[in-house]
């Protein structure tokens, strides 16, 4: 008992400091909860507190010790503070003076993240400058994904409906828990081994940080880094973001919008990679016969200043037969290549199922079931009918049937 004399406020909080770093339990604990009010000042000085319920524990983390942690103080994140309690004489307040913090959960996965993130950002692996464009038409596509979830079967979808073209590859891997990473590593390396993938998408569906941990790895970084063939990355939500995303090529905010991203989108799109090819033809068989046409002139002149001038003659007249005949043919490769891009050309236009409505043709369409008449035996009296024409639709009721090669018609 401190008895009946009264002592003064800086005694008592003395004596209360001084029992309380008598414990030696005190000077060497630590202590869980969620921090908030972290602030620092110009000093370097964190001030933070913990919470857990109503409970509240100041804390102080200096200079000297903040600038060797890995992890600073974030409001909202559950961490392990390990310190000694001491009393602050000024407020007669009791706090822990931090010397170790570490997050707990997600927290922690996050610290793992950004520093990984910096450091392969440091080393140049998320470079703009270095990424691949993707190739505009591709004739066959790798997707590295579970063969038992529902991106596999999303991208198909979506491939059948913009692109049925394309040769589709599943290299099937583990895009969760334990051997996830060593899983997606061989998978992308088969891809590149097969050889016959123009582009790769990597893909996982949505899922929590630690669903998604192993696209955060940072072997399966260096491996999509080191990839011959240019990668898209679709992994989890539009909002997730992983570090395999950061490396990619190109990053895709859901699986079956890498999809769409590697495919064309219209008809437009494939007439002008064929304009494309034929302008390149005509240009390589200009530079083909600008080319030949100078190894004709160097010829004669070589023969101008080492023939006899009546066998130069004759080798002149030869020469000029065969720049003659050169030309002859290099003009018929002209034109057959030409020929072959319209009749390209002419056989995308004839894919169009708008062609032949353009050429006076129509389609007649149930308008119950929603189904194309191809036949008049599918045909009724009274049947209802939706036309199509290249400039709109009319509808109709059938009046009568005549099957081809009968006399008359049903009338109703």
């Amino acid at each position: 008992m401190l008895g009946s004399e009264a002592i003064g406020v800086a005694e008592l909080t003395q004596r209360i400091k001084d029992l309380l770093e008598a414990q030696p339990e005190l000077q060497f604990v630590r202590v869980r909860g969620e921090i908030t009010n972290a602030r620092t000042y110009a000093s370097g000085h964190w001030y933070f507190s913990l919470r857990e319920g109503e409970a509240l524990l100041r804390c102080v983390l200096f200079r000297s010790t903040a600038q060797w942690l890995p992890y600073l103080p974030r409001d909202g994140d559950e961490v392990v503070a390990t310190g000694s309690i001491g009393v602050y004489e000024r407020d007669g307040v009791y706090q822990l003076y931090v010397d170790h913090l570490e997050p707990l959960g997600d927290g922690a996965l996050r610290q793992q993240f950004e520093l990984l993130k910096q450091k392969l950002e440091r080393e140049g692996l998320f470079d703009e400058t270095r990424k691949r464009s993707l190739p505009p038409l591709p004739r066959c596509i790798a997707v590295v994904t579970s063969p038992h979830g529902a991106v596999w079967h999303d991208i198909q979808s979506v491939l059948s409906r913009r692109y049925p073209y394309v040769h589709l590859i599943l290299a099937p891997a583990r895009v969760q828990g334990d051997g996830a990473v060593e899983s997606l590593i061989a998978a992308l390396q088969a891809v590149q081994a097969d050889g016959r993938a123009q582009v790769v998408i990597i893909a996982r569906g949505g899922g929590s940080l630690e669903d998604l941990w192993c696209f955060n790895d940072e072997r399966l970084a260096r491996t999509v880094f080191a990839c011959r063939i240019p990668v898209v990355s679709a992994v989890g939500h539009q909002t997730d973001w992983t570090i395999c995303d950061y490396v990619a090529d190109l990053r895709a905010p859901t699986p079956s919008a890498a999809a769409e991203l590697v495919t064309p989108n219209d008809r437009a799109t494939l007439l002008s990679w064929l304009q494309g090819l034929s302008e390149r033809l005509n240009e390589l068989i200009a530079r083909r016969v600008e080319a030949s046409r100078e190894r004709v002139n160097q010829l004669e002149h070589r023969l101008q200043r080492t023939a006899p001038r009546h066998r130069m003659d004759n080798l002149r007249q030869r020469l000029d037969q065969s720049a003659q005949r050169l030309d002859l043919a290099i003009t018929h490769h002209l034109l057959r290549a030409r020929n072959h891009v319209r009749t390209l050309a002419r056989e995308l236009e004839l894919l169009s199922p708008y062609g032949p409505l353009e050429r006076g043709y129509l389609l007649a369409e149930d308008m119950a079931s929603g189904n194309l008449v191809r036949s008049v035996n599918h045909v009724t009296i009274g049947q209802r009918l939706r036309l199509h024409f290249s400039d709109g639709t009319a509808e109709t009721s059938v009046q009568a049937v005549q099957p081809k090669g009968t006399g008359g018609g049903s009338h109703g």
